[in-house]
């Protein structure tokens, strides 16, 4: 009898505790909140839920779904499975894609973007499969180099809102405006202030189609769920003539803030959005320069945040130039030999000479004398030349890659040589270009490297969109040789070398890693995001190539192995998360028991904290 007492107090608190949920969830729009097999209570019906792209299904809803939220009638006959719909869409892609067109300036591409900002506007889980299934076609449409396009035409192209703009306009309002968001979790925010879009420059309020798109690659790549994403456009004005003169511009038609004013909105929207989600992570993305390592050092070690360009980018730039030494038929350890000359001293090629730095400093001890040996092995080549002690107004943060003038000279060089004088000087292994100049490794750069006392000299034109690469790989090939090792940052089709010999073009996409940093952090559950991670990351990609792929000149996988990759990449970071006593865990994973989980259990843990897009079971709940 206390038994059956007890099992019916135990029952009757449990029915209450649902029905608190049930009557939570009630009061402000449903979200899913588990991955995987997932029930999901709305709130609305008929026609409207046809009308939102969360739990839209289309033709697969199921009769009694159909009857249960009153669509009987509204759909066709047919239920159709998500396999059958994904035939439907892409057969229509095929032909679309060449009848959408807006005019000759509306490439494939962007015809392409446009169908499927079609299909996210609607059905958001169809969407993602269609994407997660195509991911190698189709990542370069949601994201580089289409959505440059994109971002350039977006005035034009917006049709329903996707995100939040937070502008100068509303200081001392952020803190109330965090709350218009439906969601009540958000994990993952990307923001930008539209300042520096790919290599495009300033295109303001258009710049949130970056966040979009990274977004996108979030849910594809790491499995973050899709309710619980958040794209940000920070509207502090704009520099940009053109925009500033056009009637059609969405966003502020004022000169761009600068200096405290700057910063005082985006320290009101770092603490408003923490305040709201205390654990979720910021990634800002396409901040100008002058801004993007200042606001890094600000926030990084208060809150969850990190720059993708400066992080991001150099972690993949590192796990290549790790891949280009295997190339060699050398260990990674071997990495502190190379002589690498870097083109480009704006915040990524910074982010990639610290993080180069470190990595080879930690290979030869990780002292103060480790880390002064390794500078020794870059030399930094800007608009101005070669960067010397000598230079004026030197940036502090390149300073510490300064050659001294009495060293310098020794190699026949001074301050401010050219870019070809100083490869036809040095011989270097790696020619690393982080310019965004379009061309900058022209005929006589490429005809010098051919010099390089390396077996296998390795360039990487990291520079993004595909116009601003510094060369293409046709012109690596053909001038330096069949054996060089290229890399870039936008996508290139490999090269047809003849006597059925492939130049293999890797594109060093920072999607290999910013995904699986997301993915890790949020995992783990680790209050900051810490240099280490990155590194390890950055080596747990480099050796995920096998050593005949590496051989061949694949440094960079696939980029249709993406969701394999970011559960390794996330792996790591959880690892080093772990090791640095920084892990407090994830739902109910605390940090101990997330301590005592193996390399295969912490596979098998991302794995079930990855969304799929696999349409909910939908229960109606009247307001």
């Amino acid at each position: 009898m206390l038994v059956l007492c007890s099992r019916s107090r135990l029952t009757s608190s449990l029915i209450r505790r649902l029905k608190d949920q049930i009557a939570n969830v009630s009061n402000h729009r449903s979200f899913a909140t588990s991955e995987g097999h997932r029930l999901a209570i709305v709130n609305k019906r008929s026609l409207d839920i046809l009308q939102d792209p969360w739990f839209n299904k289309g033709t697969a809803f199921s009769m009694t779904e159909r009857d249960r939220l009153d669509l009987r009638g509204l759909l066709p006959p047919n239920v159709m499975t998500t396999e059958q719909q994904i035939e439907r869409f892409t057969a229509d892609l095929r032909v679309l894609e060449l009848t959408t067109k807006d005019g000759p300036s509306d490439t494939y591409d962007l015809a392409k973007w446009r169908i499927l900002n079609r299909l996210h506007d609607r059905n958001e889980t169809m969407f993602f499969k269609v994407l997660i299934e195509n991911i190698a076609e189709y990542a370069p449409i949601v994201s580089t180099p289409t959505v440059g396009l994109v971002c350039q035409k977006f005035s034009g192209l917006y049709r329903r809102p996707r995100g939040m703009y937070f502008s100068s306009d509303d200081r001392g309002e952020m803190m109330s405006m965090v709350y218009n968001w439906p969601a009540e979790q958000v994990d993952m925010i990307v923001v930008t202030d539209g300042s520096r879009i790919l290599g495009l420059g300033d295109l303001g309020v258009h710049g949130i189609g970056v966040a979009i798109g990274k977004l996108d690659l979030y849910v594809a790549a790491a499995g973050i769920n899709p309710q619980r994403v958040l794209p940000v456009m920070i509207d502090v004005g704009t520099n940009n003539e053109d925009l500033l003169k056009n009637p059609l511009y969405l966003g502020l038609q004022k000169k761009r803030l600068d200096g405290e004013e700057y910063l005082a909105v985006m320290d009101e929207f770092m603490e408003a959005v923490f305040t709201r989600w205390p654990n979720v992570i910021v990634q800002f993305e396409d901040i100008q320069n002058k801004w993007a390592l200042t606001l890094l050092q600000r926030y990084r070690h208060k809150y969850r945040t990190f720059n993708v360009d400066v992080q991001g980018t150099s972690g993949v730039a590192i796990a290549g130039l790790l891949g280009a030494v295997r190339a060699q038929g050398r260990p990674m350890i071997d990495f502190p030999k190379q002589k690498i000359v870097v083109a480009g001293a704006g915040s990524s090629g910074v982010g990639v000479l610290n993080a180069a730095r470190k990595t080879m400093a930690r290979m030869l001890g990780n002292d103060e004398s480790a880390f002064d040996r390794a500078r020794s092995q870059f030399w930094v080549v800007d608009d101005k030349g070669l960067i010397t002690e000598k230079r004026a107004n030197l940036d502090p943060e390149v300073q510490p890659f300064a050659w001294k003038e009495n060293e310098i000279s020794l190699q026949g060089l001074n301050e401010g040589a050219k870019l070809v004088e100083v490869v036809r000087q040095v011989k270097p292994d790696v020619l690393l270009g982080l310019s965004a100049y379009g061309g900058l490794f022209s005929k006589e750069v490429l005809e010098a490297l051919k010099d390089s006392t390396s077996t296998r000299p390795a360039i990487f034109a990291m520079s993004n969109p595909t116009k601003n690469a510094e060369c293409t790989p046709e012109e690596a090939f053909s001038i330096v040789g069949d054996h060089v090792v290229y890399a870039s940052g936008s996508p290139f089709k490999d090269v047809d070398l003849g006597n059925g010999k492939i130049g293999h073009v890797n594109q060093g996409n920072n999607m290999y890693l910013f995904p699986g940093i997301g993915l890790g952090v949020l995992l783990s559950g680790s209050r900051i995001i810490s240099d280490s991670m990155f590194q390890a990351a950055a080596e747990r990609l480099a050796g995920y190539m096998t050593d005949e792929e590496v051989i061949n000149g694949v440094i960079y996988p696939s980029i249709s192995r993406i969701r394999d990759i970011t559960k390794e990449v996330a792996a790591a970071v959880i690892k080093e998360a772990i090791e640095e006593d920084l892990a407090e865990g994830y739902r109910d994973m605390d940090a101990r028991e997330l301590q005592k989980l193996n390399e295969e259990q912490i596979l098998e843990y991302i794995e079930k904290n990855m969304w799929n897009p696999e349409y909910p079971t939908l229960v109606y709940k009247k307001r």
